[in-house]
């Protein structure tokens, strides 16, 4: 299969090793090196996922616009090791940015970056330079030129839709499940307000539609395994218009609480509040200088409301059949959206204090 994968591709070489990737959740992938011209260079072949990401065409056409203008401008500052901090799509023989096999499944290659390890336990100074280099990254796609992009997914981040998605799995209960979650129901209802804050605030033009990352979590960025350093963001599917709360909001609901996503022991769900600082001057540092002053009082309210966001769609799962998220067990879900609710609740707590925060990481900022 890779020898067949790699004979569409521009790779003009033997295949001299294969590994498959485990632990992405979208895309089949596959590490392999090929001997070319007396050397091995290595290569990540993805099967894109057409169930997740329904036209590859325009996913693909946004994936190679984005790579080619952050390096074009990295290049253009006199950037060092260029190669290390961008992706590098590697065109199928007919000069399009993916192939198509004879399944009809759409495949990309990616030139694989060496000496790179991406991190789940956050630390402060991880934080600070995963929000840094996701910051960046925005800031590099600034001046994007060309039409607007696709979005890859569509609503992805509208939480009014995803709150009447989760009506509707309500009033329909097809799985019975609804009375397991009342609790979490109730949650959620009482918070219904805060759904559409966001997409209010850009409707009215207070906040800005830019390209942002849309998926920010630590786990999308590689760090350089000598220095230590974020050297490269990664996984660009959801690169499209949105908003930068949307990136901050899902920098600190994935970031701050040092729990895992799926965590039972609900008393170790809490907002950490200096890896939150950390988050917050990272992604400043690397943000005010295109930064509306509109956007700012919008930080620790995007955090409740991305975190809702997701909270609200793993119980919407829950109750439709666990249709969307992979479970290792019945109740995963339910058990995920229970750790976000309780992650809310401690921001909520301490909004206060990451308020203040923000102030004055905005101050050290100017």
């Amino acid at each position: 299969m890779v020898r067949k994968i790699a004979d569409r591709f521009l790779i003009d070489g033997q295949p001299v090793k294969t590994l498959t990737l485990v632990g992405g959740h979208i895309h089949d992938s596959c590490l392999a090196s090929y001997l070319e011209d007396g050397r091995t260079n290595t290569y990540v072949h993805q099967r894109i996922n057409r169930n997740v990401f329904q036209d590859p065409v325009r996913l693909m056409d946004n994936v190679s616009r984005v790579v080619a203008h952050v390096r074009a401008k990295l290049e253009r500052s006199s950037c060092v090791d260029v190669e290390r901090r961008v992706l590098t799509l590697i065109p199928g023989r007919e000069g399009k940015p993916y192939c198509i096999d004879r399944e009809g499944e759409y495949w990309r290659t990616y030139r694989y970056i060496e000496n790179t390890l991406t991190h789940d336990v956050v630390t402060p100074s991880l934080a600070h330079e995963a929000a840094a280099a996701f910051g960046n990254f925005v800031d590099l796609l600034q001046d994007l030129s060309g039409p607007r992009l696709h979005e890859t997914i569509l609503n992805f981040h509208n939480t009014p839709k995803r709150y009447q998605d989760l009506c509707r799995a309500i009033d329909d209960d097809p799985h019975n499940r609804a009375e397991t979650a009342r609790s979490e129901i109730d949650f959620a209802v009482a918070r219904q307000e805060m759904a559409s804050i966001l997409t209010d605030a850009q409707a009215s033009g207070e906040l800005p539609e830019r390209i942002v990352h849309n998926d920010t979590k630590i786990n999308n960025v590689l760090f350089d395994i000598n220095s230590g350093k974020a050297l490269c963001v990664i996984d660009l599917d959801t690169v499209m218009p949105g908003l930068t709360a949307y990136d901050f909001g899902d920098l600190v609901r994935t970031m701050t609480s040092a729990s895992r996503e799926d965590e039972c022991d609900l008393n170790q769900v809490h907002v950490d509040l200096p890896i939150f600082e950390a988050v917050t001057d990272g992604y400043l540092g690397s943000t005010r200088s295109f930064l509306d002053e509109r956007e700012l009082p919008f930080m620790v309210p995007a955090a409740i409301i991305i975190t809702y966001e997701a909270g609200i769609r793993f119980l919407t799962d829950y109750l439709q059949g666990d249709s969307y998220f992979r479970i290792k067990r019945p109740t995963h879900n339910l058990d995920r959206c229970r750790n976000q609710f309780k992650l809310i609740s401690s921001m909520e707590a301490q909004r206060n204090a990451m308020e203040a925060i923000v102030k004055r990481a905005i101050r050290r900022s100017h």
